[in-house]
Protein backbone atom coordinates (compact mmCIF):
# COMPACT_ATOMS: atom_id res chain seq x y z
CA UNK A 1 0.00 0.00 0.00
CA UNK A 2 1.35 3.76 -0.82
CA UNK A 3 1.07 6.18 1.94
CA UNK A 4 0.66 9.69 0.68
CA UNK A 5 3.95 11.42 1.70
CA UNK A 6 5.27 14.93 2.81
CA UNK A 7 8.62 16.53 2.82
CA UNK A 8 9.45 19.38 5.07
CA UNK A 9 13.16 19.98 4.12
CA UNK A 10 14.50 20.41 0.79
CA UNK A 11 17.28 23.06 -0.84
CA UNK A 12 15.55 23.36 -4.44
CA UNK A 13 18.38 24.07 -6.12
CA UNK A 14 20.34 20.82 -4.75
CA UNK A 15 17.61 18.91 -6.54
CA UNK A 16 18.85 19.65 -9.88
CA UNK A 17 20.03 16.36 -11.61
CA UNK A 18 23.44 16.32 -13.50
CA UNK A 19 21.65 16.49 -16.99
CA UNK A 20 19.04 19.30 -16.19
CA UNK A 21 22.16 21.35 -14.69
CA UNK A 22 24.64 20.97 -18.00
CA UNK A 23 21.18 21.80 -19.98
CA UNK A 24 20.87 24.66 -17.70
CA UNK A 25 24.86 25.70 -18.07
CA UNK A 26 24.77 25.54 -21.88
CA UNK A 27 21.08 27.48 -22.58
CA UNK A 28 23.02 30.08 -20.36
CA UNK A 29 26.46 30.48 -21.21
CA UNK A 30 27.99 29.12 -18.11
CA UNK A 31 31.00 27.08 -18.02
CA UNK A 32 31.08 23.80 -16.18
CA UNK A 33 34.17 21.83 -14.88
CA UNK A 34 33.18 18.81 -16.69
CA UNK A 35 30.75 18.79 -19.90
CA UNK A 36 29.56 15.42 -19.83
CA UNK A 37 26.54 13.92 -17.64
CA UNK A 38 29.05 11.24 -16.75
CA UNK A 39 31.27 13.45 -15.37
CA UNK A 40 28.96 15.65 -13.85
CA UNK A 41 27.26 12.69 -11.77
CA UNK A 42 31.21 11.70 -10.56
CA UNK A 43 31.44 15.32 -9.28
CA UNK A 44 28.03 14.81 -7.79
CA UNK A 45 29.41 11.93 -5.40
CA UNK A 46 30.43 14.72 -2.89
CA UNK A 47 32.65 13.46 0.06
CA UNK A 48 31.63 16.15 2.59
CA UNK A 49 30.14 18.77 3.97
CA UNK A 50 32.39 21.26 1.97
CA UNK A 51 32.49 19.32 -1.16
CA UNK A 52 28.40 19.43 -0.83
CA UNK A 53 28.77 23.21 -1.05
CA UNK A 54 30.98 23.45 -3.90
CA UNK A 55 28.30 21.46 -5.83
CA UNK A 56 25.74 23.59 -4.71
CA UNK A 57 27.37 26.98 -5.88
CA UNK A 58 28.13 25.18 -9.16
CA UNK A 59 24.61 24.55 -9.45
CA UNK A 60 23.27 28.16 -8.51
CA UNK A 61 25.83 29.58 -10.63
CA UNK A 62 24.01 28.28 -13.73
CA UNK A 63 20.24 29.61 -12.99
CA UNK A 64 20.32 32.55 -14.59
CA UNK A 65 16.60 33.04 -15.53
CA UNK A 66 12.93 33.21 -14.45
CA UNK A 67 12.26 30.17 -16.47
CA UNK A 68 15.27 28.63 -14.62
CA UNK A 69 13.95 28.67 -11.73
CA UNK A 70 10.27 27.71 -12.56
CA UNK A 71 11.89 24.82 -14.23
CA UNK A 72 13.79 23.11 -11.01
CA UNK A 73 10.81 23.57 -8.80
CA UNK A 74 8.20 21.68 -11.42
CA UNK A 75 10.85 19.27 -12.28
CA UNK A 76 11.31 18.33 -8.85
CA UNK A 77 7.56 18.00 -8.01
CA UNK A 78 7.69 15.60 -11.04
CA UNK A 79 9.90 13.73 -8.87
CA UNK A 80 8.31 13.96 -5.39
CA UNK A 81 5.18 13.28 -6.97
CA UNK A 82 6.55 9.86 -8.62
CA UNK A 83 7.10 8.74 -4.84
CA UNK A 84 3.89 9.87 -3.46
CA UNK A 85 4.52 13.12 -2.38
CA UNK A 86 1.55 15.37 -1.88
CA UNK A 87 3.17 18.31 -0.27
CA UNK A 88 6.60 19.83 0.11
CA UNK A 89 8.86 22.96 1.87
CA UNK A 90 10.75 24.03 -0.82
CA UNK A 91 14.14 25.99 0.07
CA UNK A 92 16.07 28.72 -2.18
CA UNK A 93 18.06 30.69 -1.91
CA UNK A 94 17.59 34.52 -3.67
CA UNK A 95 20.67 36.51 -2.83
CA UNK A 96 22.70 34.06 -4.18
CA UNK A 97 21.46 34.90 -8.03
CA UNK A 98 20.69 38.57 -6.73
CA UNK A 99 24.57 38.94 -6.33
CA UNK A 100 25.22 38.12 -9.62
CA UNK A 101 22.80 40.53 -11.23
CA UNK A 102 19.49 38.79 -11.25
CA UNK A 103 16.69 40.79 -9.96
CA UNK A 104 14.88 39.27 -7.05
CA UNK A 105 11.23 40.17 -8.50
CA UNK A 106 12.92 37.32 -11.49
CA UNK A 107 13.65 35.18 -8.70
CA UNK A 108 10.83 35.24 -6.42
CA UNK A 109 8.33 35.18 -10.07
CA UNK A 110 10.12 31.77 -11.05
CA UNK A 111 9.95 30.01 -7.93
CA UNK A 112 6.61 31.15 -6.85
CA UNK A 113 5.07 30.22 -10.60
CA UNK A 114 6.92 26.93 -10.64
CA UNK A 115 4.86 26.51 -7.30
CA UNK A 116 1.48 27.02 -8.89
CA UNK A 117 2.80 24.71 -11.82
CA UNK A 118 3.73 21.79 -9.71
CA UNK A 119 0.05 21.81 -8.76
CA UNK A 120 -1.38 21.72 -11.53
CA UNK A 121 0.27 19.82 -13.50
CA UNK A 122 1.99 16.63 -10.55
CA UNK A 123 -0.40 17.48 -7.59
CA UNK A 124 1.69 18.68 -5.32
CA UNK A 125 1.48 21.43 -2.65
CA UNK A 126 4.50 23.27 -3.11
CA UNK A 127 5.00 25.96 -0.39
CA UNK A 128 8.73 28.09 -0.09
CA UNK A 129 10.73 28.89 2.70
CA UNK A 130 13.24 31.10 1.30
CA UNK A 131 17.08 31.33 2.81
CA UNK A 132 18.39 33.91 4.08
CA UNK A 133 22.06 33.08 3.33
CA UNK A 134 24.49 33.92 5.91
CA UNK A 135 27.52 35.35 4.89
CA UNK A 136 25.81 38.14 2.40
CA UNK A 137 25.58 41.46 3.71
CA UNK A 138 22.58 42.40 5.92
CA UNK A 139 20.89 44.06 3.11
CA UNK A 140 20.57 41.18 1.19
CA UNK A 141 18.54 39.43 4.51
CA UNK A 142 16.22 42.21 4.32
CA UNK A 143 15.89 41.93 0.62
CA UNK A 144 14.83 38.74 0.97
CA UNK A 145 12.15 39.29 3.26
CA UNK A 146 10.76 42.22 1.96
CA UNK A 147 10.07 40.06 -1.11
CA UNK A 148 8.82 36.78 0.68
CA UNK A 149 6.16 39.19 2.39
CA UNK A 150 5.41 40.45 -1.05
CA UNK A 151 4.83 36.93 -2.08
CA UNK A 152 3.38 35.62 0.71
CA UNK A 153 0.15 34.73 -1.19
CA UNK A 154 1.53 33.08 -3.88
CA UNK A 155 3.38 30.33 -1.85
CA UNK A 156 5.92 31.82 0.67
CA UNK A 157 5.17 30.83 4.17
CA UNK A 158 8.30 31.47 5.91
CA UNK A 159 12.41 32.29 6.27
CA UNK A 160 14.91 30.22 6.75
CA UNK A 161 18.90 31.12 7.07
CA UNK A 162 21.90 28.94 5.91
CA UNK A 163 25.38 28.90 5.40
CA UNK A 164 28.41 28.96 8.39
CA UNK A 165 27.06 29.16 11.50
CA UNK A 166 29.76 29.73 13.89
CA UNK A 167 31.35 32.84 11.70
CA UNK A 168 27.29 34.03 11.03
CA UNK A 169 25.29 33.54 14.60
CA UNK A 170 21.18 34.34 14.17
CA UNK A 171 21.31 37.33 16.34
CA UNK A 172 23.40 39.01 13.26
CA UNK A 173 19.61 38.83 11.71
CA UNK A 174 17.22 39.51 14.44
CA UNK A 175 15.97 42.64 12.99
CA UNK A 176 15.01 40.79 9.35
CA UNK A 177 13.43 38.09 11.64
CA UNK A 178 11.49 40.36 13.00
CA UNK A 179 10.18 41.87 9.86
CA UNK A 180 9.47 38.74 8.75
CA UNK A 181 7.26 37.83 11.54
CA UNK A 182 5.27 41.32 11.81
CA UNK A 183 4.54 40.12 8.00
CA UNK A 184 3.26 37.29 8.61
CA UNK A 185 5.95 34.40 7.68
CA UNK A 186 6.98 31.73 10.00
CA UNK A 187 10.93 30.81 11.11
CA UNK A 188 12.97 28.24 10.12
CA UNK A 189 16.56 28.49 10.04
CA UNK A 190 19.09 25.50 10.26
CA UNK A 191 20.84 25.06 13.39
CA UNK A 192 22.83 22.84 15.00
CA UNK A 193 24.23 21.53 11.63
CA UNK A 194 27.96 22.87 12.04
CA UNK A 195 27.77 24.65 15.54
CA UNK A 196 25.97 22.41 18.11
CA UNK A 197 23.85 23.52 20.51
CA UNK A 198 24.58 26.71 20.76
CA UNK A 199 23.70 27.40 17.07
CA UNK A 200 19.84 26.02 18.51
CA UNK A 201 19.74 28.07 21.14
CA UNK A 202 20.40 30.72 19.04
CA UNK A 203 17.84 30.27 16.56
CA UNK A 204 15.39 29.66 19.61
CA UNK A 205 16.15 33.26 21.22
CA UNK A 206 16.88 35.44 17.91
CA UNK A 207 14.28 34.55 15.21
CA UNK A 208 11.35 33.81 16.62
CA UNK A 209 11.34 30.08 15.70
CA UNK A 210 8.90 28.09 14.66
CA UNK A 211 10.18 25.40 12.88
CA UNK A 212 13.93 24.24 12.32
CA UNK A 213 14.89 23.81 9.25
CA UNK A 214 18.54 21.10 10.01
CA UNK A 215 18.66 20.67 13.66
CA UNK A 216 21.06 17.53 13.16
CA UNK A 217 22.74 18.71 17.00
CA UNK A 218 22.25 16.53 19.80
CA UNK A 219 20.10 19.06 22.17
CA UNK A 220 20.47 18.73 25.50
CA UNK A 221 19.75 22.25 26.95
CA UNK A 222 16.94 23.50 28.91
CA UNK A 223 16.04 26.14 26.19
CA UNK A 224 15.93 23.92 23.35
CA UNK A 225 13.03 21.81 25.52
CA UNK A 226 11.04 24.84 26.80
CA UNK A 227 10.06 26.51 23.53
CA UNK A 228 8.83 23.39 21.75
CA UNK A 229 9.20 24.38 17.82
CA UNK A 230 8.83 22.04 15.01
CA UNK A 231 12.21 20.44 14.42
CA UNK A 232 13.28 18.17 11.04
CA UNK A 233 15.88 15.92 12.10
CA UNK A 234 18.07 15.56 8.27
CA UNK A 235 19.82 12.02 9.53
CA UNK A 236 21.06 10.87 6.36
CA UNK A 237 22.34 14.39 4.58
CA UNK A 238 23.55 14.93 8.62
CA UNK A 239 25.72 11.29 8.34
CA UNK A 240 27.16 11.47 4.14
CA UNK A 241 27.91 15.03 4.79
CA UNK A 242 29.79 14.54 8.07
CA UNK A 243 28.31 16.31 10.32
CA UNK A 244 27.23 13.54 12.49
CA UNK A 245 29.93 11.03 13.46
CA UNK A 246 27.67 7.93 12.85
CA UNK A 247 24.05 7.40 13.09
CA UNK A 248 23.80 6.59 16.75
CA UNK A 249 24.39 10.39 17.12
CA UNK A 250 20.63 11.13 15.65
CA UNK A 251 18.80 8.65 18.87
CA UNK A 252 16.96 11.57 20.19
CA UNK A 253 17.84 13.20 23.27
CA UNK A 254 14.64 15.42 23.56
CA UNK A 255 11.82 12.20 23.78
CA UNK A 256 8.14 12.75 24.48
CA UNK A 257 7.41 10.33 27.54
CA UNK A 258 4.18 9.00 26.13
CA UNK A 259 5.41 8.37 22.27
CA UNK A 260 9.21 7.81 21.83
CA UNK A 261 10.26 5.76 26.04
CA UNK A 262 14.25 6.35 26.07
CA UNK A 263 14.39 3.40 27.22
CA UNK A 264 13.90 1.90 23.24
CA UNK A 265 15.40 3.05 20.39
CA UNK A 266 13.45 4.71 17.63
CA UNK A 267 11.76 2.10 15.67
CA UNK A 268 11.02 2.01 11.76
CA UNK A 269 7.45 3.24 11.25
CA UNK A 270 4.88 4.31 8.62
CA UNK A 271 4.48 7.49 10.72
CA UNK A 272 5.50 10.73 10.11
CA UNK A 273 5.90 11.83 12.93
CA UNK A 274 6.90 9.88 16.12
CA UNK A 275 3.81 9.91 18.15
CA UNK A 276 1.00 7.23 18.51
CA UNK A 277 -2.16 7.23 16.17
CA UNK A 278 -2.23 7.91 12.85
CA UNK A 279 -1.17 11.20 10.90
CA UNK A 280 -3.19 11.95 7.97
CA UNK A 281 -1.28 14.45 5.26
CA UNK A 282 -3.53 17.15 5.73
CA UNK A 283 -3.36 17.58 9.54
CA UNK A 284 0.41 17.33 8.63
CA UNK A 285 0.17 20.14 6.57
CA UNK A 286 -1.16 22.26 9.12
CA UNK A 287 1.50 21.23 11.78
CA UNK A 288 4.67 21.61 9.37
CA UNK A 289 3.61 25.83 8.87
CA UNK A 290 1.81 25.99 12.45
CA UNK A 291 4.85 25.52 14.78
CA UNK A 292 2.24 23.79 16.99
CA UNK A 293 4.27 20.78 19.45
CA UNK A 294 3.64 16.98 18.30
CA UNK A 295 1.49 16.00 21.30
CA UNK A 296 1.03 16.98 24.77
CA UNK A 297 2.77 15.37 27.06
CA UNK A 298 5.58 16.17 28.58
CA UNK A 299 8.98 16.49 27.63
CA UNK A 300 12.74 15.40 29.24
CA UNK A 301 15.80 15.75 28.19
Amino acid sequence: MSYPKIELHVHLEGTVRPAALLRFARRNGVALPADSVEELARIYEFHDFRHFLDVWWMTTGALLTESDFRQVVVDYAAEAASHGAVYLEGIFSPSEPASRGVSYEEVFAGYCDGAQQAWESHGVRVRLTPDIVRGFPVEAADETVRYAIANAGRGIVGIGLGGPEGEYPPQLYQRAFARARDGGLGSVPHAGEADGPASVRGALEYSALTGSGMASARRRTGACCASWPTAARCLTSARFLTCAPAWSAHWPSIRCRSCWPPESKPRSTRMIRPCSGTTSAPSMRRHCVSGRRPCSATPRA
